[in-house]
């Protein structure tokens, strides 16, 4: 009997084996198939020694069609690595979905299953905020001050809260807004058009609300942070971006960020950050208990009861530090940059809100091209080299890449593909 149920087995396995080779074989047959028809970033375009910067994720390259059919310029973004972050693949989820002349626009996202390579196309913007603060910046080093136009200040702060608006509406919350994830279009059709960038921190917020901790341990970089987050919120609104608005609209008008200090290791699951608060406590003042109410529900308000003394910032007011740059208290710049900046989450003005702001109906209007027609005097964007330190990239990368010298995104996940 023992003997008569040997076949049996070997039948078994004899017909098995080659059902389990035939599955193998026709998913490779598949997946070779479909890679030889899948389109390939460098059969379509030109852009080897074009490097124009470092994303979040990966290298950003200047690029244009090699068949002619067009003279467009487009940015090229390389994701970095054999999968995808989950950050990655929320950012490609979220530009695929959103339609908005001052959010960028994804193309067209290119797969190469041999080398596991992604590559994101966007049209190509020639400026950023943080390349023109930075010029303007150097201008007063040399004694010789530029400031930027009120009315180009006034236009990009009116395109910004648009698109954020736009996310918002679509419970889309950005996240990680900073000047150099802004960016503006050069010569072209949309000459001087404001498009926000990088989305890679950016997520959906329609209920139910996850606390902070479940999600990313560092949310914005430091200097753009809202004061709620470096004390623990437990849950993330569209304040956040609004706070990030006002540090950029005061850097504009300054040319200096409002609330930098130094920068320490930011890859960190504690909120808190002393420095960082005490920056903004020098500026604001230390916010009065009538003024933030639930500013003792914070998780770090003990932290905070410990570390800080009002009384060391009693003679500080974002007033005194306007009037500084000859900003007066009674101008309606200074009256929407005072609602931007309002330590409550809960009284901070919306995006809504500050697009109807008086600010925007008195002369100069704002303009769709930023630059009104003038002369645009910013360089445009310099090639990196392939073989550039990171470091060094990083500095002077930013635009499409989204990145500068002050934030690294944390470490996640991957997918592979």
């Amino acid at each position: 009997a023992r003997h008569a149920r040997r076949p049996l087995k070997t039948n078994y396995i004899t017909q098995k084996a080659p059902r389990t080779y035939l599955w193998v074989k026709m998913d490779y047959d598949f997946k070779t198939k479909l890679a030889a028809e899948r389109e390939r970033v460098e059969d379509l375009f030109e852009y080897e020694g074009c490097k124009v910067g470092r994303g979040t994720y990966g290298h950003v390259y200047k690029a244009k069609r090699k068949d002619g059919k067009d003279e467009k310029e487009y940015a090229l973004k390389q994701i970095e690595g054999t999968g995808i972050s989950m950050s990655a693949c929320r950012e490609i989820a979220l530009l695929r979905e959103l339609k908005h002349q001052n959010v960028i626009a994804l193309q067209k996202v290119f797969l190469s299953h041999s080398d596991r390579k992604v590559w994101l196309l966007f049209d190509y913007a020639e400026h950023d905020l943080w390349h023109i603060i930075k010029f303007h910046r150097a201008s007063k080093a040399n004694k010789k001050p530029m400031q930027l136009p009120r009315g180009m200040v006034k236009s990009l702060l009116y395109q910004i809260l648009d698109g954020i608006h736009y996310l918002h509406a679509n419970w889309v919350l950005h996240r990680d807004l900073k000047p150099a994830n802004i960016l503006v279009m050069g010569e072209g059709p949309e000459r001087g058009r404001v498009k926000i960038a990088d989305m890679g921190f950016a997520r959906l917020f329609n209920s139910p609300l996850k606390p902070l901790a479940d999600l990313d341990p560092v949310v914005v970089t430091f200097w753009y942070r809202a004061p709620e987050l470096l004390l623990g919120a437990r849950h993330y609104t569209k304040a956040i971006d609004i706070w990030a608005i006002g540090c950029i609209f005061a850097e504009l008008l300054t040319s200096e960020p409002i609330f930098h200090c130094r920068q320490e290791d930011i890859k960190t699951s504690n909120p808190f950050h002393h420095d960082q608060l005490d920056r903004i406590f020098s500026v604001m003042g230390f916010p009065a208990d009538k003024d933030w109410e639930d500013i003792r529900k914070m998780p770090e308000y003990p932290t905070l009861q410990k570390d800080f003394r009002r009384t060391t910032y009693a003679n500080s007011s974002l007033i005194k530090y306007m009037e500084k740059h000859k900003v007066k208290p009674d101008s309606k710049v200074f009256l929407l940059l005072q609602k931007l900046l309002t330590m409550d989450p809960t009284k901070r003005i919306t995006s809504e809100q500050a697009l109807q702001d008086a600010y925007f109906l008195e002369d100069p209007l704002p303009t769709v091209d930023v630059f009104a027609g003038c002369q645009i005097p910013y360089p445009k964007r310099e090639f990196l080299n392939e073989d550039e330190p990171e470091e060094k990239a990083e500095k002077v990368s930013a635009g499409h890449c989204g990145e500068d010298s002050s934030s690294s995104p944390p470490a996640e996940e991957e997918v592979q593909i």
